[in-house]
């Protein structure tokens, strides 16, 4: 038989005596909801199930607290007096006030935001400052007024200033503005990432300016902001402002650069990162990301760059991420295009053409192209004499005309040679075809 809502209300109190935290939940989870929750509970009795409900969360271990969490929203804005309560005070587990913060964050009401602010001021606790700042960001707008005075004390604004960044409000645009010179660094180079948010000429002048700052934290996050400027502001010549970044001291700042001028994607900007690539003091993880961006851009000229690169470069492996970056580009212009600098390539006498992983990469890139008039070269370099090739060079024409060039195979093996190099691969290729 069924206990009535009083003899569980029994049950939970005497659970709440033994510090049964696990037990007490269970029956307030029961008296909230389920076959209770249509049981009237006067004012008292309702504040004595928050108050049993506010002991687990005080006393319980991080289990339990996570439990009786959940139960808290049933209680409605009375439950915002005692939590607050918990939060202010100064003897009270850090744990459990995190918890408090996190039942809070769900009741967008004035005295909370007031609350948080009043933690943000005093607490000294880093995952207290950070559960606040989360929650008061996440009720957005209403907090910005509130959030405004703390930017004006030192022991405040850098919390102030996180807060407001996730706000991704336009009233925290003139807030920001004003702290994007402050004397910390944390604070100056989370203004800029915040106000990159907002695409107009007044900041991204902003973000320009940020590039000199002395900062590392401060000029990497002007150089990620600017990777994501629109149209709008291509009168401000962005690629001319980027550029002294890519010689940067801070090789991570180099390679954002290298990012946010293909993300660019202009005449400028191709033309920059060519002109770094071609450098023989650009380190080769910079080289890399610098490849990455042309093929990113993908014009006609970003692959023209990348082929003349090819051929001029010393590094084998910036060489062969070129090849990697030209099996994926994806326009069908530019897909002819990289089809045929691969197939030159192949044609060519050069050393790096003379390597096998080179040639294996050739044939996997090709593969991703897709362009049948790949067929015959590719089916040429079965005569490879790397099994790696030629099982690349297979996989390949499986995948590019699976049926053309199957037949062609199959007149190959009828008139090859069959000690000859290509009539060995020939056959190495119809005995793998079907697997």
């Amino acid at each position: 038989m069924q206990p009535t809502h009083f003899e569980l209300l029994q049950q939970a109190q005497t659970a709440a005596y033994r510090a049964d935290w696990a037990l007490l939940n269970q029956h307030l989870q029961h008296l909230l909801s389920g076959d209770y929750s249509s049981c009237s509970f006067d004012a008292d009795l309702s504040a004595l199930l928050l108050d049993l409900a506010l002991q687990s969360l005080e006393s319980g271990d991080f289990q339990d607290r996570w439990d009786v969490a959940k139960l808290f929203p049933s209680f409605g804005v009375g439950a915002i007096a005692p939590l607050l309560d918990l939060l202010q005070d100064q003897d009270a587990d850090s744990e459990a006030q995190w918890f408090a913060i996190r039942i809070l964050s769900s009741f967008n009401h004035p005295s909370v935001v007031t609350a948080l602010v009043d933690l943000l001021k005093t607490s000294t606790n880093e995952d207290l400052n950070a559960m606040a700042v989360n929650t008061l960001a996440a009720m957005g707008s209403s907090a910005i007024e509130i959030l405004t005075p703390l930017l004006d004390q030192d022991n405040t604004r850098r919390l102030a200033t996180q807060t407001l960044s996730q706000i991704r409000h336009p009233a925290t645009v003139p807030l920001l503005i004003e702290i994007v010179h402050d004397r910390e660094a944390k604070v100056r180079a989370t203004a800029i990432e915040a106000l990159s948010s907002f695409h107009t000429p007044d900041i991204t002048r902003i973000l320009i300016q940020a590039l000199r700052d002395p900062s590392t934290p401060v000029r990497r996050a002007a150089v990620i902001g600017l990777g994501f400027c629109t149209a709008e502001v291509t009168e401000l010549d962005l690629a001319s402002h980027l550029r002294p970044l890519l010689l940067d001291l801070n090789l991570d700042v180099c390679r954002q650069t290298a990012i946010a001028l293909g993300r660019l994607g202009t005449p400028a900007a191709t033309s920059v990162l060519f002109q770094t690539l071609q450098s023989l003091n650009t380190p080769e993880s910079l080289a890399i990301e610098l490849v990455r961006a042309l093929g990113w851009i993908g014009t006609s000229d970003a692959l023209h760059n990348l082929q003349r690169s090819l051929i001029q470069l010393p590094l084998a492996s910036v060489c062969q991420e070129i090849l990697v970056v030209l099996g994926r580009v994806d326009h069908p212009d530019q897909k002819r295009q990289a089809t045929q600098i691969l197939l030159d390539l192949l044609q060519q006498d050069g050393t790096f053409a003379q390597s096998a992983s080179a040639r294996q990469a050739i044939a996997l890139a090709l593969k991703q192209l897709g362009d049948p008039a790949a067929l015959n070269p590719l089916i040429n370099l079965l005569a490879d004499p790397h099994v790696s090739v030629r099982l690349h060079v297979i996989a390949a024409l499986k995948s590019l005309a699976p049926e053309a060039a199957h037949q062609r195979l199959k007149q190959l093996f009828q008139s090859e040679h069959s000690g000859s190099e290509l009539g060995r691969g020939v056959a190495i290729a119809l005995e793998e075809w079907h697997f």
